[in-house]
């Protein structure tokens, strides 16, 4: 080990600041957003949902759920991102039983979860839409 290469037990030190700490948790973000299909899938489609609850006048506590349903599928999407990183680093990329149940796991976790925000979001948005829908083809 060098000096440059901080041992684990000096880790907690390696982000001198809350500014340091914040930097080094937006390269994780925009790592996934670069990096992972999925992950832009639902930045896209949470940014559309969020659009659409606006356009809809949905009350503040309506769009707040469904940002905290967003943030939760980007949250699991970048857990599953991380954990795949890890296992990838541990088997050094090659086929291991157990490797493919954690990766399976924490897929199937973003998978529940986006299946939770589309239940969500579609509670919210879908009936004022069927209003605003209606409306326009009255006219």
């Amino acid at each position: 080990m060098t000096l440059s290469e901080p041992s684990r037990t000096l880790s907690w030190r390696v982000a001198s600041n809350l500014f340091v700490s914040f930097r080094y948790a937006w390269a994780g973000v925009s790592y996934a957003y670069q990096t992972q299909r999925n992950f832009r899938i639902h930045v896209a489609v949470g940014t559309l949902a969020i659009a659409l609850s606006i356009v809809l006048h949905l009350s503040r506590v309506e769009v707040a759920i469904i940002g905290l349903t967003i943030g939760a599928v980007l949250t699991m999407e970048l857990l599953n991102t991380a954990l795949e990183s890890v296992v990838d680093l541990t088997v050094r990329q090659t086929y291991h039983e157990l490797a493919k149940i954690a990766k399976d796991c924490a897929a199937g976790a973003v998978l529940i979860s986006a299946f939770a925000a589309v239940l969500v979001a579609g509670s919210l948005l879908i009936p004022p839409l069927l209003v605003a829908v209606r409306s326009t083809l009255e006219f």
